[in-house]
């Protein structure tokens, strides 16, 4: 049923319909569930929108002397989806989560995360980073603080910094690390920098076309 929802959808934006009202179609007409919907909604998209998208993703050799943008909450919560297993390979190429989660909540995976982070920047040889936070998150203060924190533990040269719109700030970038939509439709390039951290970590994740041969792995 997932498969067959899947290609009607496909089939609907292949043809330009504006995804709410087509997965919305689809979605009511195989009766999915709410996290079935979230599964399409994150993870389809157009054959024109993958496309561009993957012409604008930069592997870790592109990247050597660049000053990277990362947005900064959207990066914890997808590596911190891999560790729990809620990490999705999506149709465009890009690692995004299946949490459903809204803000962000430090937890007692926060540091490892953003050591795993550190490490994996620390070798891709960058000009600068520049880390931005949603400033009205709880706690987004401490947060950016311990990033700036490991940053120099790691000897990278940049700053966290709190933004009351990082999303739009983080277009000012020319290369930003986020799986975000909104985003990387308006940045010249994009880094999946949890993709690159789970690929030299050997950690694993679910793949999009697993998924829909493996309904129930949506499970969780």
């Amino acid at each position: 049923m997932l498969l067959s929802a899947y290609e009607d959808l496909k089939y609907l934006l292949n043809r330009g319909y504006r995804k709410k009202y087509a997965l919305e179609f689809v979605a009511n007409h195989y009766t999915l569930t709410s996290v079935e919907r979230y599964f399409l909604t994150r993870c389809v998209f157009s054959d024109e929108e993958i496309a561009k998208r993957k012409r604008k993703i930069l592997k870790g050799e592109d990247l050597k002397g660049q000053v990277l943008g990362v947005d900064g909450f959207n990066v914890l919560i997808t590596l911190e989806s891999v560790i729990e297993g809620k990490a999705i390979l999506c149709e465009d190429g890009l690692l995004r989560d299946l949490k459903h989660q809204g803000g962000y909540r430090i937890n007692e995976n926060t540091q490892k995360v953003l050591e795993l982070v550190m490490e994996a920047l620390s070798d891709l040889e960058l000009g600068e980073v520049w880390f931005l936070y949603d400033s009205p998150v709880s706690r987004s203060r401490e947060v950016a603080k311990l990033t700036e924190k490991l940053m120099g533990n790691f000897g990278i040269k940049g700053k966290a910094s709190l933004s009351k719109a990082p999303d739009h700030d983080l277009k000012n970038f020319e290369v930003v690390a986020s799986s975000d939509i909104g985003i990387i439709q308006k940045v010249p390039f994009i880094v999946d920098l949890p993709h690159m951290v789970t690929e030299w970590k050997g950690l694993k994740y679910l793949d999009f076309f697993e998924i829909l041969k493996k309904p129930q792995l949506l499970k969780f």
